[in-house]
């Protein structure tokens, strides 16, 4: 019997990590005692009801949290989704950010993640944690560009020693079944190509050879890689499921926390 006491201790403090990809459109949580990912639409009830009210408060507008008391609501539910009868307590939640969030907009985070979920809260900015869910080394001195599109905010970074090194950003005010709006498509690419511009020169061939990789949602529209592809010359991939590569890279993060503590302390 004594024998099986680490490896019970061990499933505990498994169940007790979560990771949570607070989106505009979705918002994902997966713990790292399972693989099933639980994803719900960014949006709760009005709170008090409102009579005659159809439409549903959204609290998270281009990646921040625009309602701090919806997005409570919204937290809530979603960590009620991914804990499983007889596991009542959590121990760490690892939840993303935008680079380009404010202080104001991390401490709403936080404050709405540690109230519902009661236990320690880590930021990670979620570029950064996309990579980690693509399996890149974010680690390495050898720098590359990530394109992270969300349905707010759509972000191109570039990483080398465990941080965003520099970052760009546009706020979406709205987008299609079809994805990007044609406009707002070219001033992704637009974006994308001035950060490669602005690296170093030295860095810039090292990060033309690893590639651009394109995560989120957005990375299933087939024309913003084509023109990506056309505009950057240099190679453009995006993963499978690239829409959970920062909640999978979030609880990669979650069972590595002396890398995670780390990447955490380098954000801005």
């Amino acid at each position: 019997m004594a024998e099986l006491e680490p490896a019970r201790t061990l499933q505990r403090t498994r169940h007790g990590r979560v990771a949570l990809d607070l989106g505009t459109a979705r918002t994902r949580a997966l713990t790292s005692s399972g693989a099933a990912i639980a994803d719900r639409p960014s949006a709760v009830v009005a709170a008090p009801p409102i009579a005659g009210a159809a439409d549903p408060v959204r609290p998270i507008r281009h990646g921040m949290v625009a309602d701090p008391g919806a997005c409570l609501r919204l937290v809530r539910l979603v960590l009620r989704d991914v804990q499983t009868a007889g596991d009542r307590s959590m121990e760490q939640v690892v939840v993303g950010v935008p680079v380009a969030a404010s202080p104001s907009d991390r401490r709403a985070v936080r404050t709405a993640v540690s109230e519902a979920a009661g236990c320690g809260v880590t930021l990670v900015e979620e570029p950064l944690a996309a990579a980690v869910g693509v399996g890149l080394d974010v680690t390495g001195s050898r720098p590359f560009l990530l394109l992270d599109v969300g349905a707010g905010i759509v972000e191109a970074v570039a990483i080398r020693d465990g941080a965003i090194s520099d970052a760009m950003a546009i706020q979406l005010g709205a987008t299609t079944g079809a994805g990007l709006l044609p406009y707002v498509l070219d001033g992704v690419v637009d974006m994308t190509a001035a950060l490669l511009r602005r690296l170093p020169a030295q860095l810039r061939a090292a990060a033309r050879g690893n590639g651009l990789t394109v995560t989120g949602g957005g990375a299933l529209q087939a024309r913003l890689l084509n023109r990506l592809d056309t505009a950057l010359r240099m190679p453009v991939s995006t993963p499978s499921e690239p829409q959970d590569a920062t909640v999978r890279g979030l609880m990669r993060l979650c069972l590595r926390p002396a890398l995670a503590s780390g990447i955490a302390a380098r954000g801005r």
